[in-house]
């Protein structure tokens, strides 16, 4: 099976880890995130990946080398210049099978296999795991009429989403909506496909995700990676 990571971005919100680091090599411990999940996608029977870097790139590429250490065959695709989310998978050759895409910055438990033979079964264009958040609002919420008359107030509410995950899977044409060598993010991609009224299937996960945007995501995700180091990483 074949997966493409996005490695390129600044990791701006990880400041000031980021200064010095790509955001993917910042350590969980005394792994970097991106190792993390290159064991993972080994465990789960992958074995190509090309990971798209661009900000500090040669790190990247020294740390990872060819991937043999884990099983993998791994190469990379450089941006010249910011590509955003999806448009750098325009760069890549040979993404002629449906392919796993995702963020190199992610601590989860999904097994990859499962999201990978769900989409084959829903015969979408793309599937995207999803997983809830529950946020709440810290400031009185109003609302009010087109005469400015307040009708309702709800101090700090909480409400539930589903999220997106960062981990999709693609089919090859999914490459005929993004356009060459420009900045085209997921969300630039999601609205395309709605309007093009193509099939997206969702793929519920309820089991564990951190996205480590800010230094405290990563602290907490430092935490909960050594603390259940045999959930994330299921061959030891």
């Amino acid at each position: 099976m074949r997966a493409v990571i996005l490695a390129g971005g600044k990791g701006r919100r990880l400041y000031p880890y980021t200064l010095v680091l790509p955001k993917p090599l910042v350590p969980l411990g005394e792994m970097p995130i991106i190792e993390v999940v290159m064991r993972q996608l080994a465990a789960h029977g992958f074995e190509r990946i090309t990971i798209a870097v661009g900000y500090h790139a040669e790190l990247i590429m020294a740390v990872m080398e060819d991937g043999k250490k884990w099983g993998l065959e791994i190469n990379y695709s450089l941006e010249s210049k910011p590509l955003g989310t999806v448009g750098p998978l325009k760069k890549i050759k040979k993404l002629d099978e449906p392919f796993l895409v995702m963020n190199g910055d992610l601590l989860t438990d999904i097994h990859y296999e499962d999201i990978m033979a769900y989409h084959k079964q829903q015969g979408c264009i793309a599937t995207v795991a999803t997983c809830k958040r529950h946020v709440q609002i810290s400031l009185g919420v109003l609302q009010y009429n087109q005469d400015n008359r307040i009708h309702s107030f709800q101090e700090k509410p909480e409400f539930d989403y589903d999220v997106s995950m960062g981990v999709y899977i693609f089919d090859p044409r999914i490459l005929d909506y993004i356009p060459d060598d420009e900045h085209f993010g997921f969300d630039d991609l999601m609205l395309r496909l709605l309007d093009a009224k193509e099939d997206i299937a969702a793929f519920p996960f309820s089991g564990h995700w951190l996205d480590m945007g800010t230094p405290e995501d990563l602290t907490h995700a430092s935490e909960e990676f050594e603390k259940h180091r045999k959930r994330y990483l299921p061959n030891g």
